[in-house]
């Protein structure tokens, strides 16, 4: 079976371990029908720790990406939920 998402051309326009921010974040991309990834969102958990620690040293923080073409517009959406 092939990986759909291997033909996108995904691109990461957040990064992070608190769970507020990925929930923001994915309600704002569905609310504009900006469809998304979370990778590594169900990582998190397996390990130790997953979602207590700001970053899990072994999973990393969740990756948020859209497809290239709606990157510009995902990011300005999101621009205010980045880290400073």
């Amino acid at each position: 079976m092939t990986d759909p998402t291997n033909d996108l051309d995904l691109v990461t326009v957040l990064e992070t371990s608190d769970l507020g921010l990925i929930a923001m974040a994915e309600g704002i991309l569905e609310g504009e029908g900006i469809e998304y990834l979370a990778k590594g969102e169900g990582i998190q958990d397996l390990f130790g720790m997953g979602r207590l620690v700001p970053v899990n040293p072994v999973s990393g923080p969740v990756e948020i990406q859209v497809a290239a073409g709606n990157a510009e517009r995902a990011r300005e959406l999101l621009g205010e939920l980045a880290p400073e």
